[in-house]
Order: structure tokens, then C-alpha cells, then sequence
């Protein structure tokens, strides 16, 4: 979603940064001929209509042909769009326009999920069209293709342009608040459930981006009312989240972004200088090491955005500046994207607005108007071009505050994720906007993220099947399986870092988005489980004691854990105390280099540091702990006085030492993800 706007004035920033920030555009597998003839079937399957599931004289007048939608060369199945009205004054004229796919299954869940974008004023159907929707149109690909992880494969879903004056909704925007925005959607919300007679369906809501403010609010605002009949709210599922100080999930942790992503963010040494001592000089090193931690110490501070000069709350536009001359199509949603810039046929193909000459917006053409029941009069933008809220200011309190542990609390079924290729909202702010809330009688995750987020395998799911594949079709649409990020749960909120995942985790990782669903609904107990989808759910598996922990940083800073055995990533070391998480760190070294790589602003005392000793051979991308590497490493407690007096301390800032007998040396390689830290020598 382009959703640059989520932090357009939000919560007291700086008036010139906050404008430059208000971008409203901005194991055992199957054989692969298993694999191949499944994915047919299942397509095939797709593409035949089943006994309508909706269809009623109510319904009638929003029924879409499935076989209608332009461009579209496969039938979608049962589903209908229009407008609802917010609330049953004959005089609101404002109207709401959504776009509902009931459940391709065979199962009568009486359950519906909810989906919003965010922005402000960005259309959900981005979300339809490009994430988890029936069909997919993806940036720079040929034409629409079944998407085999549409989310109404598992439920009824519910694409809704919201608020009043985005996509085609209409009307006067009047909203000053969250609080109005819950007010108008609880209203649609009601005449959505008796135009498709849902009452008493359990309701799940979920979103991304901006949708981090929309969906609590939605969802408290729902539990307030006390009448199941239309406000069911059973869970809750957020994507890379607007939640708490845009300064915390902005400049405060910008540096620790950049510096885990330095070989997509390729700054020279002097401007990587002057980040490093921007971070350490404005303080946000050391609230970093102060407030991400496990658990907390305290409430971060109400003030800190009066205590943040100019030029420091601006350090991530600083960052996004020069990220442009570097590589001029750099995108903020998802930092691995590269020239040349992809047709997007909503017109974002990444932080810029790009319509070449003679190409339509597949919104607003006139034939997909009327397939749609949508007004042809209303000029249909991916994010609006008007403010959605009076004055262009949401003037609601972070939904850290009191919304979102309302939700948690009385679902105990909430799920925050984050790809860790987003920079538009960075992770860290995430995990600090977290440790900031109390819920459950408690400030903050007690323990750190260390589980592993497991994703199942699947058709087209491994090197060798992707390598063999010739359908084109699912090649469109093939997604990663394994273990794919950290995740962590505690008292009904759940955490899940998605690697490979950029802002739109849908869309960059389908198939992870499509395990958390599974998740959220109860198909599956948690994250770190091995069961098949259920959709597939003969499909082998791995066994479910061969994923350790989590792959990837949950926190950036977080350091490598090498127990004193050798093996890697073990949640909890010999002290009892939890040892951090498991980064796949991979070491080379040449010569006789002794190199050290301290690394971290969350040290628990038992830490360790594994110093690799000199070989005659080199071992390219070998594994700390791994029967492939063949030095024995030898394990330093971390506070061993061979580090520098200085280091040799809870929380430091990045610090990489060499000790070199020869100028001529193979500095440290990190080959699989890592968080380096912030702050310190560069």
C-alpha cells in the first residue's frame, strides 16, 4: 500500500519533516510431477463457479460476472460490489464502496475478514489486485492470473475503500478522527451484515500500513457495542503497522536499517560517518539500548518528540534523499527493488508515480467501472489526491495507547507482522512501539523474538521444481516456504518478523501472509508449526525438530548467540538467561586475520563472541557451528578483556575490530541475514 502518508503530521513531528514525509503516493517435498498436476488441479478447480453461496433478491443488484471483469480471461468465481451508506440516515448521503468474495471452499465458516489498506486514503483494492485478492495483476507482469493465496480460498473476504473520499467511496469527508472513522465504518459495517444476512458471523479484521491506526480503532470501536449479532470481532491481523511516535518508527531507527541493509544501501564512507554520528549524537543509539529490550525498564519517555532537534527527526528522509541519487529507482516499500522502473497498472510500481504515455488506470477505465457497479463519474486514484480527514490531520492518539491492548485483551488473538525490506515504516519502530504498551498487566514483550516462523512446503515450492516449471501461470505466482522470519507470542499479541517481505507482506510473501491467516482464523495453532496448509494438506512437511530458532533478525540489533558447544542460535544459554536469536551469521576470513564482530545494542549477560582462527584454506560462507566448518572456533564470554575496555559493556554501538598481521585481508561477510547495529565506528 502506498502508504508514505501514514506519517504525514501524525503525533507532534516536526511541521517541515513531517511535509517532507506526507507522501500520498508514495525437509521431505513431493516430487515435482506431484507438484505440477496439484497446482493444475487446484486451478482448475478455481476457475468453476459453484453454487452461488450469496445470492438473494438483496444481493442481486451487486452481483458481478465472474467472467466480466476486463482483462480477466478466467472466471473469479461468486462476488459482489457497490455502495452501502454509513449509517441509516436518509440524509447521509456518504457511501462506502467494497468489493466482497465469498469463500471459494467447500467449508461453511460463519466467519468474515475485513481488509483495509491505509495511506490515509489509499483504496483496498490495491490490496485485492496485488496481494490477497482472487486474482493478481502484479507490477510489470503481462496480464491477471489466479492467485492461488487469495485469502477467500480459507474464508469470506471483504475488500472496503474507506475512508469517505477514497477510491470510489463518496461523498463530504467530515472524519477529524479515528474515533469518526470507527463511527462511519461500524455504520457501513451494520448494512454490509444485513444486505448479505451475516449476522452473528465471527469477524476478523486486518490491514496494513495506515490500516495500523483504522483496524483498532474498527475493531475496539466494534467490541464497545456488545452485540455480536454484528460485531463478532474474533481477531486481528496488521501488517508493518502505523502504531506509535513517528520519530520512534522513523529516524529513531534508521541507522540500524541502513546499516543491516548496507549492501543494498550503498552510502560512501562519509556519509555513512555522519549517519553513525547523527544516531549517537541525537541520542538514538542509546534509546535504542535503553527502551529495545526485553523486557522493558519503563514507559518511554511522553515528551521525546520536544527533546528531538530538526535535523535529527529528519535523518530518515535524510537517508531516503540520498538513497534516490544512489539508485534513482529506490523503492521505500521494498529497499531490494532496482532500475528500471516496472508499468504498474494502479501507477505505483514503488515510491514514484509512474504512468507512461497512452496507459490507463485499471481502476478508473470506464468497462471496469461499470463490471464493478462502481460510479463512472468518480476518478478512481490508487491513494487520494484529497485529504480524508479535515484539515489533512488525524487527530487520534497512537492506537498504543489504548485501542490496541483493548483488542488484544479481549481477543487474545492479534497478530502484528513486518517484512523486513520496509523502510516506509521501519521494523525497530515496530518492536519499540511494542515495548511501549502495556497489556495483559504488562509493559512490552518479557522475551525477546526467537521463534522460528515456519511457512510449509508446497507445490513449486523447491529449487529443483521452480528450476523444472514451465507453466506459466504458476510461475506468476510461485512463493517461498521453510523457515521464513522470528516470530513470538505472549498474552494474545503475536509478533512475526517476515524476511524477503517488504511493506505489502501479501504481496512480497504470499505464502507467509497466507500461514499467518491460517493462524489468525485458528486453522493452525501457531506460527512455529509444521502442519501442511490447509489447503494442501497431504503436502509432506519437514520434521518439526530440525528448524531452530527463528532465521533473520527480529530485532536489528540484536546479537549472534554461538553457544559454548558449538551449536547455534539455542534460545537460552547455560546461565538460563535467553542468549538472543539466531542470525545464520556466516564468516570469511584470509590469512591471518583474526577478525572480531561485536555486534549488538541487546546484550544479556552470558553472551558470547566466537573468535575464527587462522586456516590454510578458506571457508567461503561457513556456518559458526556447522559440521561444514572446519576450524574449531574458539567462544570468548562476552565481557572477555580481549575486547576493547570501552566495548566490554551491555549496550555499545557497532564496533567491528581487525586484528591484521597483513594490510592485505577478507573483511567479515555477512551472508545471511543480520542486523548490524547503529551507531559507533562506521
Amino acid at each position: 500500500m502506498r502508504s508514505a502518508t501514514v506519517l504525514c503530521g501524525l503525533l507532534s513531528v516536526a511541521a517541515e519533516f513531517a511535509d517532507a514525509r506526507s507522501w500520498q503516493h508514495v525437509g521431505k517435498k513431493k516430487p515435482r510431477e506431484f507438484a505440477a498436476s496439484k497446482f493444475q488441479i487446484d486451478h482448475l478447480a478455481s476457475r468453476q463457479t459453484p453454487e452461488p453461496k450469496f445470492a438473494t433478491n438483496r444481493t442481486a443488484k451487486f452481483a458481478v460476472n465472474g467472467t466480466g471483469i476486463p482483462d480477466v480471461d478466467f472466471d473469479v468465481g461468486e462476488s459482489y460490489s457497490g455502495y452501502l451508506p454509513i449509517s441509516d440516515d436518509p440524509n447521509d448521503r456518504n457511501e462506502l464502496f467494497f468489493w466482497f468474495f465469498p469463500s471459494s471452499s467447500n467449508a461453511e465458516e460463519k466467519e468474515i475478514l475485513l481488509w483495509l489498506n491505509g495511506g490515509p486514503g489509499c483504496s483496498s483494492f490495491e490490496g485485492l489486485l496485488q496481494e490477497n485478492g482472487p486474482f493478481l495483476w502484479q507490477s510489470g507482469t503481462f496480464k491477471p492470473v489466479p492467485n492461488p493465496w487469495a485469502w477467500n480460498r480459507l474464508t469470506n473476504v471483504v475488500w472496503v475503500e474507506q475512508p469517505v473520499g477514497t477510491g470510489f467511496s463518496r461523498g463530504n469527508v467530515t472524519a477529524t478522527s479515528e474515533e469518526d472513522v470507527a463511527k462511519q465504518f461500524l455504520g457501513f459495517w451494520k448494512n454490509f451484515v444485513e444486505t448479505f444476512s451475516m449476522q452473528g458471523y465471527a469477524v476478523y479484521i486486518a490491514g496494513e500500513s495506515y490500516a495500523g491506526m483504522y483496524c483498532p480503532y474498527i475493531a475496539s470501536a466494534m467490541l464497545d457495542e456488545a452485540d455480536t449479532t454484528y460485531y463478532n470481532v474474533s481477531g486481528m491481523l496488521i501488517y508493518d503497522p502505523v502504531l506509535g511516535n513517528d520519530i520512534v518508527q522513523a529516524a529513531t531507527t534508521t541507522v540500524p536499517f541502513v546499516d543491516y541493509h548496507r549492501n543494498l544501501m550503498t552510502f560512501n564512507d562519509s556519509f555513512s560517518a555522519y549517519l553513525h554520528e547523527q544516531h549517537e549524537s541525537c541520542g538514538f543509539a542509546d534509546y535504542n539500548a535503553e527502551y529495545l529490550t526485553y523486557p522493558p525498564p519503563a514507559p518511554q519517555p511522553s515528551d521525546y518528540d520536544s527533546t528531538v532537534s530538526a535535523e535529527c527527526a529528519g535523518l530518515w528522509n535524510t537517508v531516503l534523499n540520498e538513497m534516490f541519487s544512489v539508485n534513482p529507482c529506490f523503492n521505500v516499500y521494498q529497499v531490494a527493488t532496482t532500475c528500471p522502473l516496472l508499468w504498474d497498472v494502479l501507477g505505483f510500481p514503488g515510491s514514484l508515480e509512474y504512468v507512461p504515455e497512452g496507459a490507463e488506470i485499471y481502476f478508473d477505465r470506464p468497462e471496469v467501472k461499470r463490471a464493478i457497479h462502481a460510479s463512472e463519474s468518480t476518478r478512481w486514484e490508487e491513494c487520494a489526491s484529497r485529504d480524508v480527514f479535515v484539515g489533512g490531520r488525524d487527530a487520534s492518539d497512537p492506537p498504543t495507547w489504548r485501542v490496541l491492548p483493548h483488542v488484544i485483551e479481549r481477543t487474545r488473538n492479534v497478530i502484528i507482522g513486518h517484512g523486513t525490506l520496509d523502510m516506509i515504516l521501519l521494523p525497530n519502530g515496530t518492536l519499540l512501539s511494542i515495548q511501549n504498551m502495556t497489556w495483559g498487566g504488562r509493559l512490552g514483550f518479557q522475551r525477546p523474538p526467537v521463534e522460528p516462523f515456519y511457512v510449509p512446503y508446497h507445490a513449486l515450492s523447491t529449487g529443483d521444481e521452480i528450476q523444472s516449471a514451465t507453466d506459466a501461470e504458476a510461475l506468476a505466482t510461485i512463493a517461498g516456504a521453510g523457515v521464513m522470519g522470528t516470530a513470538h507470542e505472549e498474552r494474545g499479541l503475536t509478533y512475526v518478523a517476515i524476511n524477503l517481505a517488504g511493506h505489502m507482506v501479501p504481496q512480497f510473501a504470499p505464502s507467509a501472509a497466507f500461514r499467518q491467516l491460517e493462524v489468525l482464523l485458528g486453522r493452525v495453532p501457531a506460527l512455529n508449526s509444521t502442519q501442511a496448509f490447509t489447503i494442501e494438506p497431504g503436502y509432506p512437511q519437514v520434521d518439526p525438530g530440525s528448524l531452530g530458532n527463528g532465521t533473520g533478525a527480529a530485532t536489528f540489533d540484536a546479537p549472534p548467540h554461538v553457544e559454548r558447544n558449538g551449536s547455534l542460535g539455542s534460545p537460552e544459554n547455560e546461565n538460563g538467561n535467553n542468549g538472543g536469536i539466531n542470525t545464520g551469521l556466516a564468516v570469511t576470513t584470509r590469512g591471518t586475520a583474526s577478525a572480531w564482530l561485536a555486534c549488538g545494542a541487546v546484550l544479556v549477560a552470558g553472551s558470547s563472541v566466537t573468535e575464527i582462527p587462522n586456516s590454510e584454506s578458506s571457508y567461503p560462507g561457513a556456518m559458526l557451528g556447522s559440521s561444514n566448518f572446519r576450524p574449531s572456533p574458539v567462544v570468548h564470554n562476552w565481557a572477555s578483556p580481549t575486547l576493547p575496555p570501552e566495548r566490554s559493556r551491555t549496550r555499545f554501538s557497532s564496533y567491528f575490530a581487525h586484528s591484521l598481521s597483513s594490510p592485505t585481508y577478507m573483511p567479515i561477510v555477512l551472508q545471511l541475514p543480520l542486523m548490524l547495529p547503529s551507531g559507533g565506528d562506521p
